[in-house]
């Protein structure tokens, strides 16, 4: 079969032809795929670049879950992948994610063509069948207030082989997937979503104060206003809340007379001098701790001395010469 022959045929079994395979999609390969597509767009400066990259995951069966992917790079012609760079790759991701295995490619087109088939035999030799991952780019969304009904433009394709005029031929069938979610992946597509915001408790923990102290801010202005409109006479007096003011304003502590002010920083210094104290304190103890560590060393030094052993053999020499000499001054003494 020639190559114009294949290339009038499509690649694609027609719909009434269904898949067997059960396929788990994760969001961190759609994501990936998206973002592949957006930086070869910003560095090519073309509308429809050449994307193409590796899928892993686990097949148990009929059910395969695609949990990551990777990018693959190729050849100057564009259809010919770098075995080297793929096995490289493969094996560094095997080290680091034992039970991943690779199970397929994906790119980015508008359907599988005959260029497809011919980098679809390249992956064989890393898996039987291994599965295709498009992403349709160009798919165009009815308008719809359910955002959430909408399918996602990408398809999945099982490879298979089909006989036409006694030929066999590769050839694609559609299968269906389903989108699969962990905990932790619903935090980060939420997380990504938001634009890589900071959700941590300190944040959280402070744009909490400062809602509640602008919130305050707020409340303030309004009764600063209530008793200026007052007192120039704009608005009615109602002595409960008057009342109420003056109640909180007594409550308020004197922060501006002379006796509070010494009084907050004789207790500010002695706060100051008790933390002062307690870090001598701490740097004391480890110098005492040291100074004993270097006292039993030197000893252990002076205890190991080179003339130490000989100073010992040499006194117990004495002391036997001169138990001997005693020895015979007393017999001759007897």
């Amino acid at each position: 079969m020639s190559a114009m022959d294949t290339d009038e045929l499509p690649v694609v079994l027609p719909s009434t032809t269904t898949s067997g395979l059960s396929i788990a999609l994760h969001p961190l390969p759609i994501l990936n795929i998206s973002e592949h597509l957006t930086r070869l767009k910003l560095q090519t400066k073309s509308n429809v670049p050449f994307v193409l990259g590796a899928l892993l995951g686990t097949q148990n069966g009929r059910e395969v879950e695609i949990v990551n992917t990777f990018e693959l790079a190729v050849g100057e012609d564009g259809v010919t992948v770098d075995q080297a760079f793929l096995l490289d790759r493969k094996e560094q991701y095997k080290q680091v994610f034992p039970s991943l295995e690779f199970i397929g490619w994906y790119t980015v087109a508008t359907r599988p063509t005959a260029v497809h088939i011919a980098l679809h035999e390249q992956f064989t030799p890393y898996s039987s069948t291994p599965l295709l991952l498009i992403l349709q780019p160009s798919t165009v969304f009815a308008a719809s207030s359910d955002i959430t009904a909408q399918p996602l433009p990408i398809k999945a394709y099982e490879p298979t082989i089909e006989i036409r005029d006694r030929k066999s031929r590769s050839v694609f069938v559609e299968a269906p997937y389903t989108v699969e979610t962990g905990e932790a992946e619903r935090i980060a597509v939420d997380w990504t979503a938001k634009g890589g915001e900071g959700d941590n408790s300190l944040e959280s923990h402070l744009n909490s104060q400062r809602a509640a102290v602008k919130m305050l801010h707020e409340r303030i202005l309004v009764l600063v206003k209530y008793v200026g409109d007052v007192i120039a006479g704009q608005a009615e007096k109602d002595h409960a809340t008057l009342r109420s003011l003056s109640a909180l304003v007594a409550s308020l502590p004197a922060n501006e007379h002379k006796g509070f002010r010494e009084e907050f920083d004789t207790e500010y210094e002695d706060v100051q001098l008790t933390a002062y104290l307690a870090a001598l304190t701490k740097s004391a103890n480890i110098l005492n701790d040291l100074v004993d560590k270097h006292n039993v060393l030197t000893a252990i030094r002076e205890d190991r001395g080179p003339g130490g052993s000989r100073r010992r053999g040499l006194g117990m020499g004495m002391m036997g010469m001169g138990g001997l000499g005693m020895g015979r001054d007393w017999d001759r003494f007897h």
